[in-house]
């Protein structure tokens, strides 16, 4: 029996964009085509196969891209694939183009999706974890996170020049969804008082205790990260302005920003790294696998796995912050 042969794959982004996704398109793209493997691009993720959004890469196609932030493939949500008939529209789309297999690029619900498109229809899917919520089980670092931790505290540091030129307490909201990865490790990198994420609850009291001993000491400013998720930094900072009306609380809410910019060298290096090891993963016949980083070996996990379970905060992080914030 003759062995079955990938000729051509596609390439797609969806879900939130991630600086690094324009590296992994490129070391993805080139790695095929390396092995002499057609390239497929396909714009608008999902969608752009449900609606034949298709173009054939060369080399060329991804030059000059891996510094640049976003995605040159674009990102879409797609309520149709989230159906049987716009799955079937995608697998039609995928036979026309003769796509042998997928590469995808993004988060957890992206990989979701994907899992369930290569259940019904057999098909080769490797993906590429790539989100600055750095949530996903199996890698110790996702595309973007990198990238978004260091724009954070570019953003906390110039909020603390105005902080402590105006004895403020400042909130900041800080991506991440429901993990608490970002928040707490930009509060360690910026030197912030407190961290509040999902992970574990932190009382109004216990906040009022880190505010009242910064005030004995004489700290003339706080800043307090605060996860979006659970309410986020304005409500936090209503209950606590209530309890020290003569503190000059402020809210700042980072948003968008975080997701944008050029890619660290960290997040280039990862996600070139990844993009090899994808098209590597399908040579060697794997399929629905993710790739990941763990202690600095680039590995392959199931994806059902990589969505199903729970990555965790590591206790020791949140030690380390209520240390260094005395």
């Amino acid at each position: 029996m003759e062995q079955y042969k990938i000729k051509c794959i596609g390439v797609l982004t969806s879900g939130g964009d991630a600086p690094g996704m324009n590296a992994a398109i490129r070391a993805v793209t080139r790695t095929a085509i390396f092995n002499n493997i057609r390239v497929k691009a396909i714009y608008r993720g999902f969608k752009g196969l449900v609606s034949d959004e298709i173009k054939e890469f060369q080399t060329q196609d991804v030059s000059n891209i891996i510094h640049h932030g976003g995605t040159i493939l674009k990102t879409a949500r797609c309520q149709e694939f989230r159906t049987p008939e716009g799955r079937k529209l995608a697998f039609e789309t995928m036979q026309r183009h003769e796509i042998d297999a997928l590469v995808v690029i993004g988060g957890d619900g992206t990989l979701t999706g994907a899992r369930l498109f290569a259940q019904e229809f057999n098909i080769p899917i490797v993906g590429i974890p790539a989100t600055i919520d750095n949530d996903l089980w199996g890698t110790d670092c996702t595309i973007g996170y990198d990238t978004a931790l260091n724009t954070i505290m570019e953003c906390v540091d110039k909020i603390r020049d105005t902080a402590t030129s105006h004895e403020r307490l400042f909130f900041v909201e800080v991506m991440g969804r429901d993990a608490g990865f970002l928040t707490l490790n930009s509060a360690i990198a910026a030197g912030a008082e407190a961290a509040v994420i999902p992970e574990r609850e932190t009382s109004v009291e216990e906040l009022e205790n880190l505010i009242r001993n910064g005030i004995r000491k004489s700290k003339n400013s706080s800043i307090v990260l605060v996860a979006e998720s659970g309410g986020g930094a304005q409500g936090l900072a209503d209950r606590i302005h209530q309890k020290f009306p003569n503190y000059d609380v402020r809210v700042s809410i980072l948003g968008h920003l975080q997701r944008g910019g050029s890619p660290t060298a960290f997040d280039r290096i990862l996600a070139s790294g990844m993009g090899v090891a994808a098209i590597d993963a399908l040579l060697n016949e794997q399929r629905s696998v993710m790739i990941g980083i763990v202690d600095n070996e680039i590995v392959d996990i199931p994806i059902a796995k990589a969505i199903k379970e729970d990555k965790q905060v590591r206790p020791e992080k949140i030690g380390v912050l209520q240390i260094l914030s005395i």
